[in-house]
């Protein structure tokens, strides 16, 4: 009995230390890679790409589905952002409400004659459609059948002619100039391929926008959407960065993302039998190159390109995060030949094994921890002293790492302009370990239940207030 106690005790303590050591370590390689960036950026001047013609050509794919709310504004948003040689291309995926005839109306949409090359595999098109005003004449849209974000995005790929495409969520808003700037690294690229690049996502609740702009940045006025504020400044500023620095990085974010067209059709395009496309797409894409031996990169701009709206609540926020555990699973069990294998190098030796042990198994490690104090309180065994010193210290890191990822978002890009918003994250970083973070380990825990009891929920309605 002793010999199993001191096995949990130590091996629980030896886990929690390693995960909280490596969240340091990613925070501090990600603050001075996101300083070097801002550096750069304020020297550089995008607007001159504008004339250049080696500007790769990109079409953005926006899937949307049920999306009557924001599809207007959205489509607006896309047609004014600032890059010569770029195409909108909207794949409306069978909308049950009045998505389609929002967009024919306000587009003056009308069907023509296209030739539809469909080299990846993918539900019927009903319809290709281009406005009669010759101002909207980047827009392509299309009405197919529908069979889920990845087979649109898939309908998407196959009209695009564009040398890389954008695969963005259609109710985000993105800023005029994030093309330039993505651009721009595949234009310096010397030696090897850009096969994706992402950005930061950040979020638009309560913020002022007009005619598809954001105009102000506000700080979502309720609690839930300013719990993932904080999140995602951890997720976007504080991890991936740092993953990007190292080449390792697994997942571009299904919101906003730029992909090598060449490579994602020569990979089969987007994998629809999984509800994480967007991870599984980039590991696909990782697992080309590396197997052929060719010299590539994905790359990550610390920067806020794309801005869209948080679940307001909860029930919604279970919904996606309930998703996002599931696509986890799917994507870690259909790449599993890349655990440890040198083969596929930092993917195979460290961004595998960190997902796998820091993102599928600690949420049954967390339970299990609690269940085993709840044992030892039983047994009369608990050690106080050493519960609150060490409760006290994990609370202390936490807290730490969401204010400093809201100090680095602050010296960096200050979006929130008035102290009393500085005021209301800190608070909510204070609070958040306690009131949120257990329901991100129970909402995992369901998404691992069911998935292994193969129970298809799908998607999930994500319910929106719309900008």
């Amino acid at each position: 009995m002793n010999v199993a106690i001191r096995f949990f005790e130590y091996g629980i303590f030896l886990y929690s230390a390693a995960i909280l050591l490596s969240y340091l370590l990613l925070a501090i390689i990600s603050a001075f890679e996101v300083i070097r960036y801002r550096k750069e950026r304020d020297v550089s001047h995008f607007d001159n790409l504008l004339a250049t013609p080696l500007m790769p050509s990109i079409s953005i794919i926006a899937p949307a589905y049920n999306e009557s709310l924001t599809i207007v504004d959205n489509i607006r948003s896309l047609l004014s952002l600032h890059y010569t040689n770029l195409t909108v291309i909207v794949v409306n995926d069978g909308s049950k409400d009045d998505t389609f005839d929002k967009a024919v109306a306000a587009y003056d949409l009308e069907k023509i004659d296209f030739y539809y090359d469909e080299k990846i595999q993918a539900q019927p098109v009903r319809g290709v459609y281009k406005s009669r005003n010759s101002g909207f004449s980047k827009l392509i849209f299309i009405d197919k059948k529908n069979g889920g974000k990845a087979d649109a995005i898939n309908v998407g790929i196959n009209v695009s002619r564009s040398d890389y495409f954008a695969c963005i969520d259609v109710d985000c808003i993105i800023e005029p100039d994030a093309f330039l700037k993505m651009a721009k690294p595949i234009m310096q690229s010397q030696g090897e391929r850009i096969i994706a690049i992402g950005g930061i996502v950040w979020l638009t609740n309560d913020s002022l926008i007009r005619d598809g702009r954001l105009l102000e940045v506000k700080i979502p006025s309720t609690f839930v959407p300013r719990l993932q504020v904080i999140e995602y400044f951890r997720a976007f500023l504080l991890g991936r960065t740092a993953w990007a620095k190292i080449n390792g990085m697994l997942l571009i974010s299904g919101a906003f993302g730029l992909f090598d067209r060449e490579i994602a059709v020569a990979v089969g395009g987007y994998y629809h039998k999984t509800v994480g496309e967007d991870m599984e797409l980039v590991m696909r894409m990782h697992r080309y190159m590396l197997e052929r031996k060719q010299p590539y990169k994905v790359g990550y701009l610390p920067e806020p390109f794309c801005w869209t709206e948080a679940p307001a609540d909860f029930n919604v926020l279970g919904r996606q995060r309930h998703r996002w555990t599931r696509g986890t699973i799917e994507c870690l069990l259909l790449h599993r030949k890349m655990m440890f294998n040198p083969k596929y190098g930092i993917l195979g030796l460290v961004s595998y094994p960190y997902w796998f042990f820091a993102e599928w198994m600690s949420p049954f490690i967390e339970a299990g921890g609690v269940l085993f104090f709840i044992v030892m309180i039983c047994m009369g065994r608990a050690n106080w002293d050493y519960f609150w010193a060490l409760l006290f210290f994990v609370y202390t890191l936490v807290v730490f790492l969401s204010l400093f990822a809201i100090f680095v978002q602050e010296i960096s890009y200050h979006r929130y302009r008035k102290e009393s918003d500085l005021s209301k994250l800190v608070l909510t970083a204070l609070i958040e370990p306690f009131v949120y973070h257990p329901r991100v380990i129970y909402w995992a825990l369901k998404g691992n239940w069911d998935f292994f009891r193969k129970k298809n929920v799908g998607w999930g309605e994500m319910t929106r207030k719309g900008f």
